[in-house]
Parts: structure tokens; C-alpha cells; sequence
């Protein structure tokens, strides 16, 4: 095994280790607070049926106050394919992309440590990725609690699988409708290719990632197999346990960072329509959890006002909803939250009602 400790602000090439053209895959996962979850995580990456000489696991300690490493300790002894970098607390982007920068595997996977991958399921994805080099290879996941974990068995599904492009991909509806990186294969020459990394630091970091990916990729392969277990029902540290100004103010950055691949060269008027539907769909989520979840007016509106900011040039003109909304959005953001405000006192007065 390998340890790694860096510091914020380190320069990630300094501990770049010798490339090894053998290594079909590198797991990178990310651990922070998980003491409950993280063994079951790593000991689902060793029931895939691969040999320990055809990958390697890296897993960064993300400055973890809890147990977390003390409980995998025996199984971080026993592989010699694991490196850990230790570091100081810098989030899960900046895990990720540490994790990244020192990676050797051909093809790049990365769960969270709260959750699972489906026995056996990697190999033959591994193996489809190998054989047509895919920038991309999109796996399916199931949401389970941890009683459902302990009670209930993954169904079985007729192989099936698909070869498009990322653009192709990208009007598929359900695919990004869940904008998560654990459930994709990255061929990691087209990550470094085109530069794609995780905005370091913030929450919602998987939103302008995965967009870029999939505007980029040249080859991907669409598969129906279950590859990840999504637990549900447990709180840890992320963005969807609560939503405050920072939640918000991060929300605000992928946003802005994913309206601006409407730039990129060679987008069909389609794919640009699809785009600002994607969008408006996050920014509908923004507005959602600004109205619910932040209690004060001025600290609402506040919020609205980060995302013009970053995004001055953000319209959403695909219908009259849209339309309204960017009218209102852009010109009068406190009658905007007022508006809504109104509206959600008139439903909760009138629950039959809909406006």
C-alpha cells in the first residue's frame, strides 16, 4: 500500500506516482465522516471478481474526524493495490481531484463511501469500456435503505447496452435527471484530454462535471446494468441533508459553470434547447430550496442575487414559463421571491388549489 499526505494548496504533480500501462481501472473514494459505511463500500470493491493486479483503490482521507480509516485499517493492510491520501479537510471535489491527479487506471470509478456497488457488476463493464475505449460507460444504480440493503437482493436484467455519443446521451432524460458521477466509467485520457475536474470547494460540484462530459464525449455506452447501490434514508455530510446561504451560494457556481458550456463549439440548436431545459430544471431546484429552506426575505433574495452575479447572461427562453420567469428573474428578483411567497401562503391556505 501507499501513503499520501498533502496539504492545501500542494502542487498535485509532486506526487504523481510511476505510471503503471497495466492498470485497467483506479476507484477513487472519497472519505469523510462515514464510519458506519465506509467498510461496506470497500468491501463491495473487492467483490467484483477483478484481480488485484488489474486495478487500484484510492482512497483520500478527507481529514476525517471519526473512525472512519481505524475501521478499515485491516483491509487497507491486506491489499497491496490501495493508496490513501491523507489531507486536510478540502471537500469532496477537491478529493476527487486529488484523487484524480495520482491515478493510473485506464478506466476511473468513483463511489461515495456511503454507499455500494452491486456484487460482480464492474467486470463487465470494465470490460466493454477496455474493449471500445468509450470516453464513457453509464451504468444504472437502485435507491435502498440500509434495511433494504440488509433484506433485499438486486434484481437480475437481461444484458443490454448502447452506443451513442455524449450528445446523443444527453437527450436521454433519465440519464440527466441524475447528474452523479458514481455511476459512470471515465476513461480518464479523455478527462485530461479536455481538462474536465471537479470545481474545487464547493457542493453540487457533479452538476457542470457531468454536463461537461457528456457535451464532450465522442464514445459512450449506455448499459442497463445495476452497478451502485444509492443508500437512502441516512444522514451524512452532503448537500441534500440541508440547504443553507453557502448550499445556495455553491448551487449558484454549477449553475453558472454549466450554462456557460453553451459556448462550446459545434452545439445542434437541439442540444442548446436541451441545455436550457437542464438548466432551468436546477435553477427551479434553487428557487425550491431558497423558498423553503432559508428563512429570511432579504437572505432569499440575497441568494437570487449570487446567481446573477455569476451568471449575468443566464435566460431561459424555450417557453411563455421560462420566458416569465427570466423576465422576472433578471429585472425584479424581490417581487419574484415576493410572488412566490404569495403563492406558496395560497396553497398552504388552499391545499386543493394549484396555480
Amino acid at each position: 500500500m501507499h501513503y499520501i499526505c498533502r496539504k492545501k494548496g500542494e502542487d498535485t504533480k509532486t506526487v504523481n506516482m510511476k505510471e503503471n500501462s497495466d492498470l485497467q481501472l483506479s476507484i477513487i473514494i472519497p472519505v469523510y465522516q462515514v464510519e458506519k459505511y465506509v467498510r461496506p463500500c470497500l468491501e463491495s470493491v473487492y467483490k467484483q471478481g477483478l484481480d488485484d493486479e488489474v486495478f487500484e483503490v484510492i482512497i483520500v482521507n478527507d481529514g476525517t474526524k471519526d473512525r472512519s480509516m481505524e475501521v478499515i485499517q485491516d483491509i487497507i493492510d491486506k491489499h497491496k493495490n490501495i493508496t490513501v491520501i491523507n489531507q486536510e479537510n478540502q471537500g469532496l471535489s477537491m478529493a476527487r481531484n486529488n484523487g484524480m491527479a495520482i491515478a493510473r487506471g485506464e478506466y476511473l470509478l468513483m463511489p461515495d463511501s456511503d454507499d455500494l456497488l452491486v456484487e460482480n457488476s464492474v467486470k463487465p463493464l470494465l470490460e466493454k469500456a477496455l474493449e471500445t475505449k468509450a470516453d464513457m460507460v453509464v451504468a444504472e444504480f437502485v435507491e435502498k435503505s440500509d434495511e433494504e440493503i440488509k433484506c433485499d437482493s438486486i434484481p437480475q436484467r437481461n444484458y443490454q447496452q448502447i452506443e451513442s455519443t455524449g450528445k446523443e446521451l444527453y437527450l436521454n432524460e433519465s440519464l440527466l435527471n441524475h447528474v452523479n458521477i458514481w455511476r459512470t466509467l471515465y476513461r480518464r485520457l479523455f478527462l485530461q484530454e479536455n481538462i474536465i475536474t471537479f470545481i474545487g470547494g464547493i457542493y453540487f460540484e457533479d452538476i457542470p462535471f457531468t454536463h461537461q462530459c457528456y457535451l464532450k464525449a465522442k464514445k459512450c455506452i449506455y448499459s442497463n446494468t445495476l452497478l451502485y447501490i444509492y443508500r437512502t434514508g441516512h444522514q451524512t455530510i452532503s448537500a441534500a441533508s440541508s440547504f443553507t446561504m453557502r448550499h445556495a451560494h455553491d448551487l449558484c457556481i454549477a449553475i453558472a459553470k454549466t450554462w456557460e458550456l453553451r459556448n462550446m463549439e459545434g452545439l445542434s440548436n437541439v442540444i442548446k434547447k436541451k441545455h436550457t431545459d437542464h438548466i432551468y430544471d436546477r435553477y427551479k431546484y434553487l428557487l425550491y430550496r431558497i423558498l423553503y429552506c432559508i428563512p429570511e426575505k432579504k437572505h432569499k433574495i440575497e441568494a437570487i442575487k449570487v446567481l446573477k452575479k455569476y451568471a449575468p447572461d443566464i435566460k431561459f427562453t424555450n417557453n411563455t414559463k421560462q420566458i416569465l420567469t427570466s423576465l422576472l428573474f433578471r429585472n425584479v428578483p424581490a417581487f419574484y421571491i415576493s410572488l412566490y411567497l404569495f403563492r406558496k401562503k395560497y396553497l398552504a391556505s388552499y391545499p386543493n388549489k394549484s396555480v
